[in-house]
């Protein structure tokens, strides 16, 4: 199981993720859509720690981390 709580991202003064919040139950497929510019990308790349989301958590398989703090060993 997968679940996004509350995850923001801001670039300078511009917010493109706003308390985005999900969950993906096992054997489940989901898709993201919107229009372009809408934060579909800024999303993923958070998830995939690409990008330091601004706050926000991240449960996996009943853990939970603070997306902000989590540092790259603890993501390893």
């Amino acid at each position: 199981m997968l679940e996004i709580r509350d995850i923001h991202k801001s670039f300078s003064d511009t917010e493109v993720l706003r308390g985005i919040d999900f969950k993906v139950d096992r054997g489940e497929v989901i898709a993201v859509i919107g229009p372009s510019g809408s934060g579909k990308t800024t999303l993923l790349r958070c998830i995939s720690f690409l990008e330091k989301a601004d706050r926000g958590t991240i449960v996996f398989d009943g853990r939970a981390h603070d997306m902000a703090t989590l540092s790259k060993r603890e993501i390893k």
